[in-house]
């Protein structure tokens, strides 16, 4: 049972109707809907698999009227303001699934949203911005692919992903292979990284690629959260001045000649993987730089490894076409070089190594008196609901 409400002059209500005052009415909704004044003291919850809308137009409420609103469909509901009107709050006017909170009248045209269920999204600028769409979630995304600041002026939560700056591929000496680069850490991509940041200016550094025999360089939002950068291929001589072993990073660089215990590894797992090696009877053969979606491949009869694979994040930035990053690059051979993997470059018999060309990923191994390629720079993205 509800209670009849608004009540009326003379009213007469039973026991039943005043124990009920504490259960809200629901008025359900299939379609997008504007609201009435017979929704004040209401829940008006939402059901359709796609997107709609609740607007709120202007000198229909009085001052402290509420409304609780909510989604319990899977389309996002968002609450629009008509002709007029403002609505502020502290998250997003986007109601998610199961998401809901209550609007207050402040005046005519005037409302407040408090969302339920805690903090809601942020609002900030920097890098380049842009407007996407997500499993049906509309979000302003910013992409920084140099060093900038990220300007937040609603505190609130963001969403990020970061890769850090790709391993160089090893340096190669006659008749001796080197290995390839190992992606950078791939960080908030498997499961979404979602961090509260207050209202403030934050410091965004994009890690640089590494050259030949050096590693790349983290990516950082301020010291709040970063991803490491790629290890190096291993170079071709095996002196102690010059040695053979893929270094280890986000992704592990690989060998440059040797048995599996010369392979670089990963700093953990969850954001990169191994490189891979050489087969150990000839100097002509090395391994792949590890991808941030397989390990890099073995080397062997003077053919270098493949590169590991990287990852199409195009289902995280909303890009309409694949957007694969964060491979490792190919080990160079004497033969043949490693095959490149999804997003990398692949290894070669002389020359300077192929430079990675996609964000975070390791450079190609070569054979000869040449420097293996450079890794690819990193990349850092933020985006908030809208």
């Amino acid at each position: 049972m509800t209670t009849p409400f608004p009540f009326t002059a003379g009213a007469v209500l039973t026991a039943a109707q005043l124990n009920a005052i504490t259960t809200l009415p629901i008025n359900d909704q299939t379609a997008s809907y504007i609201l009435v004044v017979g929704d004040v003291g209401k829940r008006v919850i939402m059901n359709n698999a796609g997107a709609t809308t609740i607007t709120v137009n202007d000198s229909v409420f009085g001052v402290g009227d509420t409304i609780f609103l909510a989604n319990k469909g899977a389309g996002t509901t968002t609450v629009t303001a008509g002709a007029g009107v403002t609505i502020n709050t502290s998250g997003s006017l986007a109601l998610a699934q199961y998401g809901g909170g209550t609007l207050v009248a402040l005046s005519a045209s005037t409302f407040t949203f408090f969302p339920s269920g805690g903090i809601g999204y942020g609002t900030a600028t920097g890098g380049s911005s842009s407007s996407i769409t997500v499993s049906g979630q509309a979000y302003t995304l910013l992409t920084f692919s140099s060093d900038d600041n990220l300007v937040v002026s609603k505190g609130g939560l963001f969403d990020v992903m970061l890769v850090g700056g790709g391993g160089g591929g090893g340096t190669g000496s006659a008749g001796w292979a080197s290995g390839g680069g190992g992606a950078g850490a791939l960080v908030g991509f498997a499961t979404t990284t979602t961090i509260y940041l207050a209202a403030a200016t934050y410091a965004v550094d994009v890690g640089a690629g590494g050259a030949s025999d050096a590693n790349g360089l983290a990516s950082y939002i301020g010291d709040v959260v970063s991803a490491c950068s790629g290890g190096f291929g291993g170079r071709a001589a095996a002196t102690a001045a010059s040695p053979q072993r893929g270094n280890a990073g986000g992704s592990g660089g690989g060998s440059g000649r040797g048995l599996a215990s010369a392979t670089g590894l990963s700093n953990d797992e969850t954001f990169g993987n191994r490189g891979g090696y050489g087969d150990g009877s000839t100097d002509g053969s090395s391994g792949g730089g590890g991808g941030y979606a397989s390990v890099g491949g073995n080397g062997g009869s003077n053919t270098g490894g493949s590169g590991g694979n990287g990852i199409d994040i195009s289902s995280w930035t909303g890009a309409g076409s694949a957007d694969n990053i964060a491979a490792g690059g190919g080990g160079g051979g004497t033969s043949a070089g490693g095959a490149a993997g999804t997003g990398g470059v692949a290894g070669k018999t002389s020359g300077t190594g192929n430079a990675a060309t996609t964000a975070g990923s390791g450079g190609g191994g070569t054979a000869g008196a040449s420097a293996g390629g450079a890794g690819a720079a990193g990349k850092v993205w933020v985006r908030f609901k809208v």
